[in-house]
């Protein structure tokens, strides 16, 4: 959507933001310099860059309040479940709705006039059109150009092709649970010091919330990154165990998503990490 503001194939935006979780790949922060000098400067489009923190030194930090990542758990009664996911909220739609607000120049707790809004583009293609949705607060108005223009996601990919931006990586936390094996893989095949960091995090993390193992909680279960509930470094991200195949059987969705990852699992609008229900409802995994 910035490509085609920029160029004048959809009007011009005021300002295109993106929210940063501190622990993207190096790649995407490598893409947003290029699209914000080769793209957004040379059309007048300011590109504003939100935090809310670091989401993995603050999981690792027992006096910082972490909003939880959809980790996968093995509890001590061998159960499976999952921690509810609050990271996307936290770490992306908080700061973005926060910005947004000083744009309008009404920051909390001020109170947004009735009639003050801003028309915000959320970038849905034809394949996602179930997930476009409005904005849940007033001084937002969501539109899905994309979809407006009958654009699938091949349409988008053959367009950055044309632009050279062919190579668009996918914006996601490094240690993103949501990843699939392929996105495993390429992290630890392409990039040996961010491999090192997912599996000295994964190990980190074994134990559930710093904060809440620093006040002597009692441990219910384990916390990992990968599905499998096994240490990434040993995790079978180069193959599917018999135990995976035997349950994906005739489930060609699960089995895609196994691999490839979840879609879009953290775009800020249309999050699919509400796709799996979890079991508990806290990091620490402890009472």
């Amino acid at each position: 959507m910035l490509a085609l503001s920029a160029e004048g194939l959809l009007p011009k935006v005021d300002y295109a933001i993106f929210a940063d979780t501190g622990w993207e790949p190096a790649a995407v922060y490598r893409h947003l310099d290029r699209l914000e000098e080769e793209v957004a400067k040379p059309a007048g489009i300011p590109v504003l860059r939100v935090r809310a923190g670091n989401i993995r030194a603050d999981a690792l930090n027992p006096d910082h309040r972490f909003a939880s990542m959809p980790l996968y758990i093995l509890n001590q009664d061998g159960k499976q479940g999952m921690t509810r996911r609050q990271c996307t909220g936290e770490y992306k739609i908080k700061p973005i709705k926060k910005k947004v607000r000083e744009l309008l120049g009404y920051p909390h707790p001020q109170r947004v006039p009735k009639n003050v809004f801003v028309e915000q583009w959320v970038g849905i293609s034809t394949d996602e059109f179930h997930r476009a949705k409005d904005a849940d607060v007033k001084y937002m108005r969501n539109r899905h150009p994309l979809i407006e223009m009958g654009w699938s996601r091949s349409d988008c990919v053959r367009h950055l092709t044309s632009l050279g931006l062919a190579d668009t990586p996918k914006s996601s936390c490094l240690g993103c649970p949501f990843h699939g094996n392929a996105q495993w893989r390429h992290i630890r095949d392409t990039s040996p010091e961010e491999w090192r960091d997912v599996v000295e995090f994964d190990a980190a993390i074994r134990k559930g919330n710093a904060r809440a193992n620093a006040t002597g909680n009692r441990l219910l279960g384990q916390a990992f990154l990968h599905r499998s509930r096994v240490p990434l470094d040993r995790a079978p991200i180069d193959h599917v165990t018999t135990a995976e195949r035997a349950a994906l059987r005739g489930d060609a969705a699960e089995a895609e998503e196994m691999e490839h990852g979840v879609l879009d699992g953290c775009s800020p609008w249309a999050c699919r990490g509400e796709a799996g229900k979890p079991k508990r409802d806290d990091f620490g995994l402890a009472s």
